[in-house]
């Protein structure tokens, strides 16, 4: 988990901001601001900025003309919220609850999650951590499962501390993504040997892949796109996220694994960006 290998991302890898694709600004003000308790952090015609405290984490690119996610496509599975403690994912629950918006929620072991889909078809999960001398690991692999969450304790603890009347606090991030990929075995090779992430967990059809010992920073699954196409490029969805390592060391090791495996990446002052099998684009950068 915490390997010395110059071909691994080194302790201190994080997922940064992910940008997602929406079709109506005012009705996504009303899902992730008022409904999930996100900040609205900043607001052009083009984009909304949403987070916690102040700081923004999910950027949303306005486009009237774009068309819903189409689950049968290569790309987005879910952006993962990472909220700070138990009592803030209790508030969003009970927001959601009161909303009466389809959920789904599990607890994994090292976490407790919500799943929703927004009304163009973008899977979110929002979790909290369990602390990770909770976590129990074996052979490199945490163990991970899909058990029933105790929704009513989750919401009691959130409303009792006035969580659901409250935006969402300073700390609340992006956990990991998870992505849908046309084949597994291809995006084993690309994540952990070409990128440098270390496999953590996997089962039936999907796998997960983190840095510095996290449970995961990058799932991905064929569930629904094994063989898939690419999504339409009008379609809501993923536009791009950020992995941000922690020197420049990181980011040129990264950065020679790519283009000799032939991908090409495009370099910026502080970072690069690339595109994986499956056209899935990515900006990996060096920390502020």
């Amino acid at each position: 988990m915490n390997s010395t290998s110059a071909n691994i991302l080194p302790a201190g890898t994080d997922i940064g901001t992910v940008t997602m694709r929406v079709s109506d600004a005012d009705r996504a003000i009303r899902w992730y601001g008022d409904m999930m308790g996100m900040e609205l952090v900043d607001r052009t015609p083009e984009r909304l900025a949403f987070g916690g405290g102040g700081k923004a984490c999910l950027f949303l690119e306005v486009r009237p003309d774009a068309t819903p996610r189409v689950e049968e496509t290569t790309g987005l599975y879910h952006t993962a919220i990472l909220v700070p403690d138990r009592a803030t994912l209790g508030g969003v629950l009970a927001r959601i609850a009161k909303a009466g918006v389809r959920l789904g929620a599990s607890d994994h072991l090292v976490s407790e999650a919500l799943y929703i889909w927004d009304p163009d078809n973008n899977g979110l999960e929002i979790y909290r951590d369990r602390p990770r001398d909770e976590w129990h690991w074996q052979n490199g692999q945490v163990a991970m499962a899909t058990e029933p969450l105790d929704r009513r304790s989750v919401a009691e603890e959130g409303i009792a501390a006035g969580a659901h009347l409250a935006p969402m606090p300073a700390g609340t991030k992006i956990g990991h993504v998870h992505l849908q990929v046309g084949d597994l075995e291809q995006a084993q090779r690309f994540y952990t040997e070409v990128l440098g992430f270390e496999q953590t967990s996997g089962r039936g059809g999907a796998m997960f892949v983190s840095a510095g010992g996290y449970h995961h920073h990058i799932g991905l699954n064929v569930w629904h796109s094994l063989g898939a196409p690419e999504p339409a490029p009008n379609a809501c969805g993923l536009v791009e996220y950020e992995i941000v390592v922690p020197d420049r060391a990181a980011l040129d090791g990264a950065k020679a694994r790519l283009e000799a495996a032939g991908f090409a990446t495009q370099s910026s002052a502080d970072g690069l960006r690339f595109r994986d099998p499956w056209n899935i684009a990515a900006y990996m950068r060096v920390a502020a």
